[in-house]
């Protein structure tokens, strides 16, 4: 497991323990229903090949259907209950980490900026995705 160079950090702290963390963080149904930085977008379609080069597709588009994109790549290395380490298609890296603690679960998520957008702008749209995370998964 490595760190991506020159990676921006977000983290939460989720009340779930990780064997069900996981399977939310995974599966293609619920994907679909914690993927967006706020309830406006939100992600009609999630198709995810979790394996080792296996490859996702997660749309992600406004309600209205005024923009949209696909966010893309393959898995790169999984240990399960661990780590998930993957390549987005335009060639950033991310990695995801998990520590499970006391029925809680620590998420850091490290990705690599691109550079249309502010790093900080970058962060916030991350965090807000992994908050919305948090939130869906503490409400089932």
């Amino acid at each position: 497991m490595t760190i991506p160079a020159e990676s921006i950090e977000v983290n939460a702290l989720v009340n779930v323990s990780l064997k069900k963390l996981w399977q939310l963080w995974i599966e293609e149904r619920h994907i679909e229903k914690w993927n967006s930085a706020s309830d406006d977008p939100h992600t009609p379609k999630a198709v995810n090949d979790f394996s080792l080069g296996g490859r996702f597709l997660w749309r992600m588009e406004a309600k209205d259907g005024s923009m949209g994109f696909d966010f893309s790549g393959t898995y790169t290395d999984i240990v399960e209950y661990e780590y998930i380490a993957y390549t987005i298609d335009d060639g950033r890296d991310v990695l995801v980490c998990f520590n499970e603690s006391d029925g809680q679960t620590k998420i850091s998520q490290f990705f690599q900026p691109e550079s249309q957008n502010s790093p900080e702008l970058q962060k916030m749209g991350w965090q807000a995705i992994l908050d919305h995370f948090k939130t869906y998964t503490e409400n089932l």
